[in-house]
């Protein structure tokens, strides 16, 4: 039986915004190795189900199809990211360590 992983992904550096990265991701894990072709020298494997990405909108969507299916899943938690609030006046303050250039 494959084990799949279901986990919301972080978005990627170039964004800015969230877009894309509320959904849940349902992803199987690999069963085979990957190994290099001998010709070309690209990576391949015969695992079909590592190709698989299923997006849900939320976690107990895809918690759901997993058991629906019978599928043993794995959940990961997302991080969020700390966040310090700040003006734009604290670019000028008086107690700042380092002068503020362009």
């Amino acid at each position: 039986m494959a084990l799949a992983r279901i986990y919301r992904p972080a978005k990627t550096a170039m964004q800015s915004g969230k877009a894309g990265a509320k959904e849940w991701l349902l992803e199987f894990e690999p069963q085979t190795a990957r190994r290099p072709d001998p010709l070309m020298g690209w990576t391949s494997s015969s695992d079909t189900q590592g190709q698989v990405r299923l997006a849900f909108a939320s976690r107990e969507d895809a918690i759901a199809f997993a058991r629906a299916n019978q599928i043993a899943f794995q959940i990961s938690e997302p991080r969020e990211p700390k966040r310090f609030p700040k003006s734009y006046g604290e670019n000028f303050a008086f107690y700042r360590l380092e002068p503020w250039s362009h």
